[in-house]
């Protein structure tokens, strides 16, 4: 084989194993040669190179013996493999036959590293620990006060009763939204996020939003408008759930007044949010928009940032972090006026 193309198979981030139809090796790159061990050189047999086990001792070639079987097959799935140290491999096959149902020809194997896939594992478990300490907490509150209400139902003056049921509603509310957050991060992630978008007036929406979330909080929030009415292109429902989520985040995370204004933007509207607390610093920004990403002592899920950016994008818009002017962050929101799609 030429020099230049053994440097080519080199520098490929996996390993590759490529054996001929008597099952000798001909070629074999440095990330295999590294994985596989010195006995891993062209000339050799494949069952002596690809020297790999499962975890009840079998070894690969025999599990799977890519020279027998169906005529039919082409391929061998993505298996997992341990090599002679222990460590974990991803170990994929591709038969290439003489003719459609002919013999095999050539075996070329790839083997990838596992610690990418223990990462996502990590990933995924803290995923499900981070939802279920977050379900737990509502759940708490709700069974304790829903089992002192069966037990001390006759003991309890109706001003108790309604002051626990009262918890206990809003701790269903707070479950409801979690669920409902955590269906909007699968649909974003997956892409089947669906939006019913038309022409908006985003004036009313802003005002209605400001003074919902101004009822359950003693901070001062104000709105401006630049003109009595901003058309922005839109789902009704998705555009007040990221006005809503900006402003209850404000609300939460900041200090001092919230001022909510809106005017002409390079998409058509731009909103822009300000509050007065410590800010988010630059270099953290772009985690913001992560999931489960939190700044701080306040609570929250982590979630709601991490919707607000993908619903905007996936109305065409942009979503921005900066200082705002009296201290504290600005978050600004570019909405197209128009339908952006072609």
């Amino acid at each position: 084989m030429d020099p230049d193309d053994v440097r080519l198979w080199d520098a490929l981030p996996d390993g590759v194993v490529i054996a001929d139809a008597e099952g000798t090796v001909r070629l074999v790159n440095a990330p295999a040669r590294r994985m596989l061990g010195a006995a891993a050189v062209p000339g050799a047999a494949l069952a002596d190179v690809v020297a790999l086990q499962d975890q009840d001792a079998r070894d690969w070639f025999s599990v799977n013996q890519p020279y027998a079987g169906l005529t039919s097959r082409t391929g061998i799935p993505e298996q997992s493999w341990l090599l002679p140290n222990g460590s974990e491999v991803l170990v994929t096959a591709r038969l290439g036959r003489r003719g459609r149902h002919g013999q095999v020809e050539r075996v070329a194997l790839v083997l990838r590293s596992a610690r990418g896939r223990a990462r996502l594992d990590r990933e995924r478990s803290d995923l499900v620990a981070t939802v279920a300490h977050e379900l737990r907490s509502p759940l708490t509150g709700v069974k304790g006060f829903v089992t002192t209400l069966l037990s001390k139902w006759d003991r309890l003056n109706d001003e108790q009763k309604k002051l626990m049921l009262n918890t206990v509603n809003t701790d269903a509310e707070r479950l409801s939204r979690l669920i409902t957050e955590l269906l909007d991060v699968a649909r974003i992630d997956t892409g089947r996020l669906p939006l019913y978008p038309r022409e908006v007036d985003a004036v009313p929406v802003l005002d209605r939003v400001v003074a919902s979330v101004q009822a359950g909080t003693s901070r001062t929030l104000t709105v401006r408008h630049a003109a009595t009415e901003a058309a922005v292109f839109a789902d009704p429902d998705k555009f007040v759930q990221v006005v809503t989520n900006l402003v209850d985040n404000a609300v939460r995370h900041g200090e001092g007044e919230v001022s909510v204004t809106s005017d002409t933007g390079p998409l058509g509207l731009r909103i822009t949010v300000d509050d007065q607390g410590e800010g988010i610093p630059e270099a953290l920004r772009d985690r913001v928009f992560t999931k489960f990403w939190k700044h701080g002592a306040r609570g929250g899920s982590g979630l709601g940032l991490y919707i607000v950016n993908g619903l905007v994008r996936a109305h065409g818009g942009a979503l921005t972090i900066l200082d705002a002017p009296g201290g504290g962050a600005r978050i600004v929101v570019d909405w197209p006026a128009a339908d952006p799609r072609p």
